[in-house]
C-alpha cells in the first residue's frame, strides 16, 4: 500500500495559520451585515443552490441525536520522527490547523562537523526539543503530531514522545538515507507502527523507491510514500498510510 485516496481539501496557499483556517480550507465566506438602503428583505437563494462544505459532512461522521451535544473528536497522537535536517518541522507546520509550537534554535559554530544538514539544505535552526500540532480530520477524530529531534544526543526524548503514539511517519531524505536508521531501529524494537515518507526535495528523489527500500531493508509490510513536506495535501495524504497502518494493527491485535 504506497498510497491512500481521501477526499480533496481545497488547495490553500502556504502561510500559516490564516492559509489553514477553516474558512481557507473549507471554502467558507465570513458573514456580512446587512446591506444599508434595501428597500426589502434580502431575496431567498434559489433552491437548487448546493450549500457549502462542512467537516460535519465528512464522509463516515454520523450527526448527533437532537438537543444532544456532539461528541469531541477522538484523539489520535501521531509522531513525526527522523534524522537532522530531513524537513520533520516543516511537516508538521505544513498540516496543523493551528500555529504550530516550535523549539528551534539558532545553529552555532559547535555544531560544525556534528550536525550535518546536507549539501543541498539551508538549515539555519535546528529542533531543540520537539514540535507539535494537530489536525481535524473529521467529526470524529483529531490528530496531534509530535515531531521529535533528529540528533542522536536527543534520543533519550524519543521513549517519552513515543509514549500513547498509535503510529510514526518516519521522515527521509533520499540523499541522506544514513540518518534515518535510528529512527527505524526506534520503531522496530518500539513494535510502533509506522510509514517511511520520502521528501521530494526540490520535487525529485535522488532514489527510485524500490532502492531506497532496498537500502533501508524494511519490509514490504512497512508502507513506502514519497511525499513534499511543504505541501498541506501530500503531507496529508501521507498521514492518512499511518493511520490506515495503525488501524490494521489495532484490527489484527483485536482478532488474536
Amino acid at each position: 500500500m504506497d498510497s491512500v485516496r481521501s477526499p480533496e481539501w481545497p488547495a490553500a496557499p502556504l502561510g500559516g495559520v490564516a492559509a489553514n483556517s477553516a474558512a481557507a480550507r473549507y471554502g467558507m465566506s465570513p458573514g456580512t451585515g446587512p446591506i444599508v438602503g434595501r428597500a426589502g428583505p434580502p431575496p431567498t437563494p434559489p433552491p437548487t443552490a448546493p450549500p457549502p462544505y462542512r467537516p460535519s459532512s465528512a464522509v463516515g461522521s454520523v450527526p448527533p441525536p437532537a438537543g444532544k451535544p456532539a461528541a469531541p473528536p477522538i484523539p489520535v497522537k501521531i509522531l513525526v520522527a527522523g534524522g537532522f535536517g530531513v524537513g520533520k518541522t516543516t511537516t508538521v507546520g505544513a498540516i496543523s490547523e493551528i500555529a504550530p509550537l516550535t523549539t528551534e534554535a539558532e545553529m552555532t559554530s559547535a555544531g560544525i562537523g556534528v550536525d550535518d544538514p546536507g549539501a543541498r539544505s539551508t538549515k539555519t535552526t535546528t529542533t531543540v526539543a520537539m514540535d507539535f500540532g494537530c489536525v481535524t480530520i473529521d467529526r470524529s477524530l483529531k490528530l496531534y503530531l509530535f515531531g521529535t529531534p533528529g540528533q542522536t544526543r536527543f534520543g533519550f526524548m524519543w521513549d517519552d514522545l513515543a509514549r500513547g503514539a498509535l503510529g510514526a511517519l518516519v521522515v527521509v531524505d533520499s540523499a541522506r538515507l544514513d540518518d534515518c536508521f535510528p529512527a527505524i531501529d526506534f520503531f522496530e524494537r518500539a513494535g510502533l507502527p509506522f510509514v517511511v515518507g520520502v521528501n521530494a526535495f526540490d520535487g525529485r528523489l535522488a532514489l527510485e523507491l524500490g532502492e531506497i527500500r532496498w537500502a533501508l531493508a524494511i519490509g514490504d509490510h512497512v508502507p513506502l510514500v514519497q511525499f513534499d513536506a511543504r505541501d498541506r495535501l501530500s503531507v496529508r495524504d501521507a498521514l492518512l498510510v499511518v493511520l490506515d497502518r495503525a488501524l490494521d494493527r489495532a484490527t489484527r491485535d483485536r482478532r488474536a
